[in-house]
């Protein structure tokens, strides 16, 4: 079964002497990062994803956006995606027969690239897993509903779950935007200025430094001296010291793993 996509932001154009119909497949940019999504909702899609830079982005053709609605892949005349859980207990789990005609039809379509699953038993979303994603060809994320998904289509698929925290939400649909924001402004074109990312938060282990602008002073509050003396030696070095404070106080975990990866790195000294 084939159902046409939702493509979000510009379109290829080729030349062809063959007219193209209007209700015709969404066309893909070939050699663009693209991002296919799974869900009951597509319509909440790109949502925040098509505000500020990662929308001019979708816009500009940095990346490209399909929706792909589960409920045209459904059983029988109410387009059924789910049924009672097996051995028992509460609420519904989406069926493995819809869910893999719906995966198989979207693979179809793109190059091959991981398949995510937005899952509050995943792995936690990192800045390093995201840097990953934003260097291949893009994803294709899954978003469940209900209590879950059939395990079997998990392991037919190989797919990756991942998770945005430690809580539940009502769907993936949210979390497939956190995860999708995560990859898509690392992408180079999309923020711009690339170097922006490379001070953030967690782009080199630790928590990123307190910032300030104008005014100078705000509520008795002034911005600190050192900031203000253009000695950029001087800024650095306090910059790097603030992270450090805040990821020990705040992220005491990513602070041991940080001390630790520094100390299988250094060089060992001998002396003679």
């Amino acid at each position: 079964m084939t159902t046409p996509d939702r493509s979000h932001g510009r379109k290829s154009i080729r030349e062809s002497l063959k007219p193209r119909a209007l209700d015709a497949e969404s066309p893909d940019l070939v050699g663009i990062w693209r991002a296919d999504i799974i869900t009951l909702f597509p319509d909440v899609f790109p949502g925040v994803l098509g505000a500020s830079l990662t929308g001019k982005g979708l816009k500009d053709g940095k990346w490209q956006l399909h929706t792909h609605d589960l409920r045209q892949f459904g059983e029988g005349k109410h387009r059924n995606v789910d049924d009672t859980p097996a051995g028992g207990g509460a609420g519904m789990v989406m069926r493995a027969d819809v869910l893999g005609r719906a995966i198989s039809d979207v693979l179809r379509r793109r190059p091959p690239c991981p398949i995510i699953y937005m899952s509050p038993r995943g792995k936690p979303l990192t800045q390093a897993r995201a840097q990953a994603l934003a260097e291949g060809p893009g994803v294709v994320v899954l978003c469940g509903r209900f209590e879950g998904i059939d395990q079997r289509v998990i392991d037919h698929f190989q797919i990756e779950e991942i998770s945005v925290g430690d809580y539940v939400l009502s769907g993936g649909e949210l979390a497939a935007q956190v995860m999708l924001d995560t990859a898509v402004r690392l992408i180079p074109g999309v923020l711009g200025n690339q170097i922006s990312t490379e001070h953030e938060s967690f782009s080199n282990g630790l928590l990123e430094h307190p910032q300030y602008t104008r005014p100078p002073v705000w509520e008795g509050r002034e911005i600190p001296a050192v900031l203000m003396s253009g000695h950029h030696g001087k800024v650095e070095d306090w910059q790097k010291q603030q992270s450090e404070a805040l990821t020990q106080e705040r992220r005491p975990d990513l602070w041991e793993a940080s001390v630790s990866y520094t100390h299988l790195t250094l060089p060992t000294i001998y002396s003679v």
